[in-house]
């Protein structure tokens, strides 16, 4: 079924069960992973809403590897907003120290994410494996190594490093989808404010990039690298 509204809604296009391989006779099981309070929105916020309205049997694990104090509540807000009342949702928040990540207490932070990925994930959200972020990277290498079992879908982060790649996977949302994902960003995460590249107007370029590359009915899609799909 597709999605009728909120973040993730894109009429005219096919659910993400059958593409994914999600099951369809049991609730699906998603593991968000995010190095930092804002990433996983930034990346997957549209295709995690989109997802959730389409399955509201899903029970999604959010899980940030790196944040404390001010980012640490960002984090646990914005996941909640997100979700609403579709889905079932559990956030765990690490206190790893932002930029120190896979230095700071790697072992620590690998039984934890060990820990929620038991519950064996349907589909993973990480970040993309070629990060040029170490932090990134390091969350993709987790995942890759305890979620064999499941989808993993790796997703990117506009900065200024410029690495951007070349994706081969792209969840299409629709205009109205596209504004409120870029305004839940602006909104949840007032931390991020005076970071020159945390705007409206970058979040929206990602969006209609991607989306001219997947001819998104609308004009916007986000975008993922899948290195492994099982049909």
């Amino acid at each position: 079924m597709a999605a009728r509204d909120g973040i993730g809604a894109c009429s005219g296009v096919s659910d993400l069960t059958g593409p994914l391989g999600l099951p369809a006779d049991r609730p699906v099981r998603c593991l968000a992973i995010g190095a930092h309070s804002d990433d996983i929105e930034i990346g997957a916020g549209a295709t995690i809403a989109r997802l959730i309205r389409e399955r509201p049997d899903t029970q999604l694990d959010w899980l940030v590897l790196a944040a404390a104090g001010e980012r640490a509540e960002e984090a646990r807000r914005s996941a909640a907003a997100l979700v609403g009342d579709a889905g079932s949702l559990e956030v765990h928040v690490l206190a790893g120290r932002d930029g120190f990540l896979p230095f700071d207490e790697p072992a620590a932070t690998k039984d934890a994410v060990a820990a929620v990925a038991a519950a064996r994930p349907d589909l993973v959200l990480v970040h993309r494996s070629d990060d040029a972020h170490q932090d990134h990277r390091f969350a993709a290498e987790l995942a890759w190594q305890l979620c064999r079992w499941s989808t993993i879908l790796e997703y990117e982060i506009p900065k200024w490093d410029g690495d951007l790649g070349r994706t081969n996977l792209y969840v299409p949302v629709d205009e109205q989808a596209a504004e409120r994902k870029i305004a839940h960003l602006l909104a949840a995460f007032p931390s991020q404010a005076d970071r020159d590249w945390f705007t409206a107007d970058a979040f929206r370029a990602m969006l209609r990039l991607r989306g001219l590359e997947a001819r998104s009915p609308s004009g916007f899609a986000e975008a993922f690298v899948a290195r492994k799909l099982i049909i």
